[in-house]
């Protein structure tokens, strides 16, 4: 074991985190995540977004209309919440509801062209962020943590 006064400290002279800490690949998992999640938000809300009118945007220009629940089960957000994200995406005009024909107890969801706009216009925020929340990483590290991250996910040889 390592002498406690030659420890590495923080840039504020704090000494750092114990080394069983410091390396801990789960925790080093969450603090990357919680960076990572503060700054997509921060960046989100700067334009008046959240995440989930990203994820409703991409999978409606992804896979075409779609029902409230299939937005749900592509998404992950629960139906009870569903209605109001479909609520702030229509009152903005990016999305329409509309009723389905095979089904008139269901609605159909489809991306507008001002929809389409807007999620180009976040996949560029997202891509900043992404560019700054991974610059210490070269590209092909970038591709491996990609990889990497999926696996845990999806489990190898899963797709999301």
């Amino acid at each position: 074991m390592s002498d406690s006064r030659s420890e590495p400290t923080r840039a504020d002279d704090r000494p750092a985190a114990p080394a069983r800490l410091r390396n801990l690949p789960t925790r080093l998992l969450s603090l990357a995540a919680i960076h990572s999640d503060r700054r997509v938000n921060e960046e989100l809300a700067r334009v008046d977004a959240r995440k989930w009118h990203y994820a409703v945007l991409a999978a409606l220009d992804e896979a075409g209309p779609a029902s409230q629940a299939e937005l749900s089960s592509r998404t992950g957000i629960y139906r009870s919440d569903m209605v109001a994200v479909l609520n702030e995406l229509a009152d903005r005009g990016l999305v329409e509801r509309a009723p389905d024909a095979a089904d008139r107890r269901r609605n159909v969801v489809t991306l507008t062209g001002p929809g389409l706009r807007q999620l180009r216009k976040l996949d560029g925020l997202l891509a900043d962020v992404e560019d700054e929340v991974l610059a210490s990483l070269t590209p092909p590290e970038r591709e491996q943590l990609a990889r990497l991250l999926a696996t845990l996910v999806y489990g190898r040889g899963r797709d999301g």
